[in-house]
């Protein structure tokens, strides 16, 4: 496993934000961190842009950001859905739900369907074997397995992949969505921004979040013209994952478009999704679309 020094300085110096990585012992101290990416800092100018993801506030040591709370650099907060679109809200999915269990491959997490239980951690995570941005990027290991022989086969193309952050706690979403509350005064406006504890992919350790090797464009929105994404999003579902937040789904999935957050979901999922072209989990399972809680 290498650490990759210059990206560490880029994540502390540009506080973007998708996931806050968890502790390398497994065990959540429900300590803040710095951020890491669902959404971060200035703007978008990214039209019909969705609420963010997951920020994660800034570390004590670092500068919170000056002025008014920025919006994610890869999108904008949008409005809250109101109508029919909004009358369903939250629920925990039905019992015999096959995309509910949260240990389940299959499992569907978004803003219309939580974690049973809330607060579920993995049984196991380990630190995949790979070049990462910080010393604790944490996944399952079945995930972790896949993510080693992705970033394999990216290097022998001459693509040069870095781990950004995996696993996050229920303790520590908890911390962020907080943060959130803090900084916009009401849930409302935090739920632009943040997932709700219990909500984020992330928690399942199925999830996890890519940067390229040099640190160009990690966590905002020019990411996804580098050769890092363009290489991942041709080839993650050779090794059984899938582009969670693909670019004009926002109104399926709830976020907006992230060209490097990944989730593994098996190879005969990811390839039938492909050969189909299939963008979302929601449309292949036939679920309903959770544009908002």
């Amino acid at each position: 496993m290498r650490v990759l020094p210059a990206v560490i300085v880029l994540l502390a110096l540009s506080l973007p934000a998708c996931s806050a990585p968890e502790p390398t012992a497994g065990v959540d101290t429900g300590t803040a961190v710095a951020p890491s990416s669902e959404p971060g800092s200035v703007p978008s100018s990214e039209p019909g842009s969705a609420p963010a993801s997951e920020p994660a506030p800034p570390a004590a040591d670092l500068p919170a950001p000056a002025g008014s709370l920025p919006a994610p650099a890869q999108r904008e907060p949008g409005p809250a859905v109101t109508g029919e679109g909004a009358a369903a809200g939250p629920q925990a999915p039905p019992a015999g739900d096959p995309h509910a269990d949260p240990g389940a491959v299959g499992v569907v997490v978004n803003k219309r369907r939580p974690l049973t239980p809330l607060d579920y951690a993995p049984a196991e995570l380990r630190l995949p074997a790979v070049a990462t941005a910080a010393e604790n990027a944490l996944l399952r290991p079945d995930t972790a397995a896949a993510v080693e022989e992705m970033f394999a086969a990216a290097e022998g193309d001459g693509v040069g992949l870095v781990l950004v952050s995996g696993y996050r706690s229920y303790a520590s979403q908890e911390s962020t969505y907080a943060y959130w509350v803090g900084q916009y005064g009401d849930p409302a406006g935090a739920d632009t921004v943040s997932a709700r504890p219990g909500y984020s992919e992330h928690q399942t350790g199925l999830a996890f979040d890519i940067g390229q090797s040099d640190g160009a464009c990690t966590l905002v929105l020019c990411f996804r013209d580098t050769p890092a994404a363009q290489w991942a999003a041709a080839n993650a579902a050779e090794f059984g994952f899938i582009l969670r937040y693909p670019l004009g789904f926002h109104e399926t999935t709830g976020f907006s478009a992230e060209s490097w957050h990944f989730r593994y979901v098996g190879r005969d999922v990811s390839l039938a999704m492909k050969a189909a072209g299939t963008q979302t989990l929601e449309e292949h399972f036939g679920l309903p679309p959770a544009p908002s809680y």
